[in-house]
């Protein structure tokens, strides 16, 4: 099987998540662990838009692999309210959903992460990586300018500054890569919350959005690191049609 349709979609989710799914249009986004890169990007990305989903009566389910302890973390860290959130501790519905698990050589998984970061089994992350740094004029630029950009306690400085080397309104040069340095150091800070089964460290994640009648409306299989979504230059893209 190579694809699957909406309603076998649902039927995976109720088996491995043991709960009836009500028959209304539904945004299901599967994470890795949730201390991967991805997860904490695409939720930052997806977050400015819970209002409408729940105006569009769009029922929002957000599935990470961790456990209690990294749900209450990842939620205070991203702001994402709770009810939005549950957790797995294993990857069978990922593997029944046909997700990729990323690079698996028979070594360290923190090494094939690594590897990953370099572009190996990631295409497009290389690419991506250096959006981070160069800023993009076809993004959104993600800071409030009144906002502070912190590294632990030892830098520290307000995002207007990226305005000094970049274009405000899109994406300025290293704006990006400060948030993904953020991300980077709320995981290493916490790393045996956030990465308890690190088994699952390149396990990639997907995107399913099912309407009412368990019609299949859109979906997206991730197969590279910093590769979440289908257009990462606009994220939630494929979602405002709907909206």
């Amino acid at each position: 099987m190579t694809n699957l349709n909406g309603s076998e979609i649902i039927r995976i989710f109720e088996d491995e998540l043991k709960k009836k799914i009500i028959r209304k249009k539904s945004l299901y986004v599967v994470l890795g662990l949730l201390g991967d890169f991805d997860s904490f990007e695409y939720i930052q990305a997806l977050r400015p838009y819970l209002s409408n989903i729940d105006k569009s009566r769009i029922k929002l389910n957000i599935i990470g692999i961790g456990n209690e302890d990294s749900r209450k973390y990842f939620c205070k860290y991203t702001k994402l309210p709770e009810k939005y959130i549950r957790t797995v501790d294993q990857n069978n519905l990922h593997k029944k959903l046909l997700l990729n698990d990323g690079l698996s050589l028979p070594i360290n998984p923190l090494i094939n992460l690594m590897l990953m970061c370099m572009g190996f089994k990631s295409p497009g992350t290389i690419p991506e990586v250096l959006r981070g740094y160069l800023g993009n004029k076809n993004s959104r630029q993600i800071f409030n300018d009144n906002e502070d950009i912190a590294f632990s306690n030892i830098i520290r400085f307000r995002a207007a500054s990226f305005n000094l080397i970049g274009e405000k309104g899109s994406l300025r040069p290293f704006e990006l890569a400060s948030l993904r340095l953020m991300n980077l150091i709320e995981v290493a800070s916490n790393w045996n919350i956030y990465m308890k089964n690190q088994t699952f460290l390149t396990q990639r994640g997907g995107t399913f959005l099912i309407d009412s009648d368990e019609k299949l409306l859109y979906s997206y299989r991730c197969q590279s690191l910093l590769g979440f979504s289908e257009t990462m230059e606009e994220p939630v893209k494929f979602l405002k049609a709907w909206l």
